[in-house]
């Protein structure tokens, strides 16, 4: 088995390698830094989605599957709407429709629950639940399923799969998560206990478990998959765990949502507080009865983060 994983330095992909890696897979290894990429895999530099055809043919020429962890994150404060066209629609277009025609094995392509949901909407969602993306970011990622899957459905394939992920903590983590992070380093008490909202998180190795599951698993692909922790777990207890990592007292104290909403809107944090008080279940049953097995212990595993001696916040 020959993999090329795209965005192999990114906070995903670099896990996705360790664990197909470790598995025995021969890898081609595509990033923006193939410098990092170090020895032990071929390493090669990813084409912008307009490079000529030759290199998405050279790319994933000999290969048996891909792994498409590349993209714009939705932490990149001043990217575009058309920063993310090309990053995740436009090149998400041309790898798999190339890969589509050339490459006899599997398709797996990461994606995010922004893809079906704001971040400010209360919901449970499935593989079933009807998209509606809120957000440049999350239009961007719902286009690029959408390319996909249409292009090994075009060629009579059903050999692709999006897995879409609710937001991932681990080592070198950005987004809200570092925010709360950030907060729970404190000494002083926090005015937290009323941000009420329930969360699905996945770590980052539960992530890169579930795309070597994809890949392995001798069952037919469906086209959509949606990964989680099990249980969901409260934003309250999130910060809790960050403060026993960091050897910290709780101190979290309840103050009304009447009082807080508006303080936070003086602060211009009124879509952080929107967020962090909705509840946003992923169900990841198709993926747990197909035999992939979620991480279970959320909150120790986001204390045992806070206890790295210097904990990476930024990729």
């Amino acid at each position: 088995m020959r993999v090329l994983v795209t965005g192999a330095t990114g906070f995903i992909g670099r896990l996705v390698v360790r664990h197909l890696r470790d598995a025995g897979a021969e890898l081609r290894l595509a990033s923006r830094h193939p410098e990092r990429l170090g020895s032990g895999s071929e390493a090669v530099a990813m084409p912008d989605f307009n490079a000529p055809a030759a290199d998405f043919l050279a790319l994933t020429r000999d290969v048996t599957h891909v792994v498409h962890c590349a993209g714009l994150n939705n932490d990149q404060g001043d990217a575009t709407e058309a920063d993310y066209r090309a990053a995740n629609v436009e090149l998400s277009a041309r790898l798999s429709q190339t890969a589509a025609a050339q490459v006899s094995g599997r398709f797996i392509h990461l994606s995010s629950i922004r893809a079906v949901i704001g971040a400010r909407v209360s919901a449970t969602i499935d593989e079933n639940t009807l998209p509606a993306p809120q957000c440049v970011y999350g239009r961007s990622k719902r286009e690029a399923e959408i390319k996909v899957l249409n292009a090994y459905a075009s060629l009579g394939r059903s050999d692709a799969a999006v897995l879409r992920l609710p937001p991932v903590y681990g080592n070198g983590m950005r987004g809200n998560l570092t925010t709360l992070m950030r907060l729970a380093d404190t000494a002083l008490p926090l005015p937290t206990g009323a941000l009420t909202g329930i969360r699905s998180l996945m770590s980052s190795e539960a992530a890169a478990r579930a795309v070597s599951h994809l890949l392995s698993h001798s069952g037919s692909l469906r086209p959509t998959y949606m990964g989680a922790d099990v249980p969901p777990v409260a934003i309250a207890a999130v910060i809790a765990a960050f403060r026993r990592g960091f050897g910290r007292p709780t101190r979290l104290i309840t103050v009304p949502a009447g009082l807080m909403r508006p303080a936070a809107a003086v602060l211009g944090k009124r879509a952080f507080w929107d967020s962090m008080t909705a509840t946003q279940i992923c169900d990841p049953s198709l993926l747990i009865s197909q035999g992939w097995a979620p991480e279970t212990g959320t909150l120790e595993r986001l204390a045992e983060l806070a206890r790295l001696p210097e904990p990476r916040l930024v990729g």
